[in-house]
């Protein structure tokens, strides 16, 4: 059966958690670790959903605030319902099928 598999980013919970609150103050602490980014960068990994992430900079954040990868990225899977192959019929609903019943009524 397929799965759906879905994330959530957590670094803005995690950064008020800790009293920071903006984006300059994390930046010193990423430079001090030999991050270096820029404000745009570093204001788009806290206000938003990264798709792709280096692993020394997860790993720096995750020294920053205290936490593990599981604590920033919050995962989730959900089954999907089984899709049809190609070529295989779908179960016929006869009733749609069969015709319906004509009630005729003399006239007046």
């Amino acid at each position: 059966m397929p799965r759906q598999i879905s994330y959530r980013w957590r670094l803005r919970e995690l950064m008020a958690a800790r009293g920071m609150f903006t984006v300059a103050e994390l930046m010193p602490h990423l430079a001090e670790r030999g991050i270096t980014l820029s404000s745009s960068q570093v204001h788009r990994l806290v206000s938003g959903t990264p798709e792709r992430l280096s692993l020394p900079v997860l790993a720096t954040l995750c020294d920053i605030l205290d936490c593990t990868p599981a604590d920033l990225i919050a995962t989730s899977a959900q089954n999907l319902p089984a899709r049809r192959a190609v070529g295989e019929e779908a179960p016929i609903d006869l009733s749609a099928r069969r015709p319906k019943r004509v009630r005729l009524t003399p006239e007046s």
